[in-house]
Formats: structure tokens, sequence, C-alpha cells
């Protein structure tokens, strides 16, 4: 299933810190995979292409800052935040003129490591031209936070809801087909069906008037497109 949460790959040796992070940012809403050495690391990059990555600096196959200067130098963009112990503070330094993104020292706090991962994807994303907030007249997306506001009020979106509503943000202003907006949400054998009863459902809590939208306007037997960005 090809969703639009956000992919955190968490590279370090020690279950335990594993588990903390696959829990504690589980509950923030991202999607966690784990690698407890470098060679697993580099296969996770491969196959998954994370959206960002936790990375421990001492491995035991492979330095941390090796396996970061090599993704560097080979052109990987993902954003790292770096976990590093406190008196590390050279290869602090070294990885963050790698190509680190930032980084947090052990003992750290989950909330303190998520505010980071946020900086670090708002920064990356605002590099890419995406703008980390989504703003349309009264529409706004926070891409980072996954908060959806109209008029200033926050509304409430199911999962489905709000996957259909950001991958139309992604490409605002175009066309969107219901073959390409079926395959990012549920996947390439979906039913059209499906598309149809979220998108009505997400029109109810975000449009004035849902039967003359604003925003989602529909492209009779093509797709979906939303108004562009202000």
């Amino acid at each position: 299933m090809n969703t639009t949460a956000v992919k955190i790959l968490v590279v370090d040796d020690e279950p335990p810190i594993r588990k903390l992070l696959r829990v504690g940012l589980g509950a923030q809403g991202y999607v966690v995979n784990e690698a407890q050495n470098a060679a697993s690391a580099q296969a996770s990059v491969d196959e998954d292409q994370p959206d960002l990555i936790v990375l421990d600096l001492g491995l035991p196959d492979k330095s941390g800052q090796d396996l970061l200067l090599g993704w560097r130098e080979d052109g990987v963009q993902i954003p790292v935040v770096i976990l590093s112990s406190r008196t590390d503070e050279a290869g602090i330094v070294k990885a963050l003129e790698s190509g680190a993104d930032d980084y947090v020292t052990k003992p750290f706090g989950v909330n303190e490591l998520a505010a980071r991962i946020r900086v670090a994807l708002r920064h990356r994303l605002q590099q890419q031209g995406e703008k980390a907030i989504f703003q349309t007249g009264g529409l706004s997306i926070d891409l980072v936070k996954r908060i959806v506001k109209v008029d200033g009020k926050e509304i409430k979106l199911s999962p489905k809801e709000y996957d259909i509503l950001r991958v139309l943000a992604q490409h605002a202003g175009k066309v969107l087909t219901h073959q390409f907006l079926l395959k990012q949400i549920w996947g390439p054998a979906a039913d059209v069906q499906y598309l149809r009863v979220y998108v009505r459902q997400l029109r109810q809590k975000i449009e004035d008037i849902p039967d003359q939208p604003q925003y989602i306007t529909t492209e009779t037997g093509v797709g979906y497109r939303l108004r562009e960005p202000d």
C-alpha cells in the first residue's frame, strides 16, 4: 500500500534505542523502519527511500560518519539526524560538516528528537521548493505536522482523507487522474469508487458549499484538481 505517511529509517545497533524510537515516533504518526548496522541501512535506503534517517555514529560494521559521507557523495539528499554520545563533540561537528542536518545526544527524549526531525523535514521541503505550509484561500495544510485548517479552524481528517489532500497539494493547480490518485493512496488495483467517496467526505469538511467546491474541483471523466496556492 502506498500512503504518504513520512517514512523514517532508524539506524542503531542497540535494540532498546530502536524500540524506543519505533514506539515513540510511531505514536507521532511516522512510519518507522529499522536497521541494526550499516549494511542493512544501505539496503533500506536503496530499496525504501525513506524521507528521513536517524543515524547512530557508532555502528559495528562501519562508522556512521563513513556511511553518511558515502550517501552525500552518491548524491543521496535524504535528511539525516545524528544520534551521538554527549562527549563526542568532534564527531558531531564532523557529521554536520559531512552533510548531517541535525543531531541529538544520548540520552535523549523522544520529543526532543521529534522536534529535530520536524525542523529537518521542513527545511528539506523548503529547499525542494515545496513549502512546508500550503495555503490557498482559507485552506492551509501543514505538510510536516499534518494539520489542516479552514479559515484558521483546525479540521479533523481521517488518514486517507489527509493523504488525498496532501497529494493534491503537492501537485496543486494540476489535474491528477483518478488512476494516479488511486495508485498513490491505495495501490494500482483499487476501485475509483473509493476515491469518489473520500473526495465527497473531504469536501463536506473543507468546502463552504460541498456541491459547489472552490478548493477541490472535478475534471469530469479525468480526475481532480486542487486550487493553486496563493
